[in-house]
């Protein structure tokens, strides 16, 4: 049994899952794509796309681990072009995001939200998508990073590091791309690229963000609800260890990352609470983007 999968019945100890003969796949994910910007000859074809990328991501077993239906987890992905270079040769925008339950609520908690917009790739209508992550390819290649980086970022929430089995391969697959110089995958410069990103996961200084994902999900939202006291002192010694990592790095992409997907709920946890002042002098200090709703929290 995975660790993964060990934490997640110790919160739900009175589930029962469902019978099956075969495990399900690990993403339920929807996919968007939108040509609007395109002009010119008609790209309708590209509709195929949207579909393949549908059947690539979800009909594929992306790890050893069984999934049940409700485990699946739920992810988004749209996908936006924004130039057609030819025909069959396309620049677009990625946007991904990725959820799971918090325990004891009807409510879902986003665990990675972000833009990629350094993504061109070919597609000629009836091209298959094949699964060859030890080969670089301009559009399975990105599909493939971040498969298993999303599996990264949701394994991280259930256990501490849960999720390195995932990164490992995500990093494989961007250090093929760089030896290619392929746009994107660039870690140098401290740009936010799929390079960059996967370099600051695996870089031990990040280690304490990476315990982070672990903390909050687990120690503070999915007890919430049953331990509300307890789970404010587990977000604020979360909040305070990365403002320690913050000043000890100086690209923090992987950082910011973590701040765009739980601002909000910070905020929903410190508000009207003893910990609010220490919890606002932490967070204005490590993420500056979001004062405005920081402030708000003091209200």
């Amino acid at each position: 049994m995975t660790q993964r999968f060990s934490a997640f019945l110790l919160l739900l100890p009175l589930l029962l899952l469902r019978p099956s003969d075969a495990a399900a796949q690990e993403f339920n994910c929807s996919v968007t794509l939108n040509i609007g910007q395109l002009s010119g000859s008609d790209y309708g074809f590209l509709e195929e796309l949207r579909e393949r990328v549908f059947e690539y991501m979800n009909n594929r077993r992306w790890t050893e681990d069984r999934f049940d239906d409700e485990e699946r987890i739920v992810c988004s992905i749209s996908i936006v072009f924004t130039e057609a270079v030819t025909l069959s040769r396309f620049r677009a925008r990625l946007v991904l995001a990725t959820n799971r339950p918090i325990y004891g609520s009807a409510q879902n908690t986003y665990v990675m939200q972000l833009a990629d917009t350094d993504w061109q790739f070919e597609y000629s209508q009836g091209t298959p998508l094949i699964f060859q992550p030890d080969q670089y390819h301009p559009l399975t290649s990105v599909l493939d990073f971040y498969a298993y980086t999303m599996l990264g970022f949701d394994y991280d929430t259930f256990s501490d590091h849960g999720g390195q089995p995932h990164f490992e391969k995500a990093r494989r697959i961007a250090d093929i791309a760089q030896t290619q110089g392929a746009l994107g995958w660039s870690s140098m410069g401290g740009d936010q690229s799929r390079g960059e990103l996967i370099s600051q996961i695996m870089d031990p200084r990040f280690d304490a963000l990476r315990t982070a994902y672990f903390d909050f999900h687990f120690g503070c939202l999915d007890h919430f609800v049953d331990r509300p006291d307890e789970a404010r002192q587990v977000a604020l010694a979360t909040v305070q260890k990365l403002q320690a990592l913050r000043e000890d790095v100086t690209r923090a992409y992987y950082l910011d990352q973590f701040f765009a997907s739980k601002y909000s709920e910070l905020v929903n946890v410190f508000r009207g609470s003893p910990e609010a002042s220490q919890a606002f002098d932490a967070l204005s200090k490590i993420d500056p983007a979001h004062i405005a709703a920081y402030s708000d929290m003091m209200n």
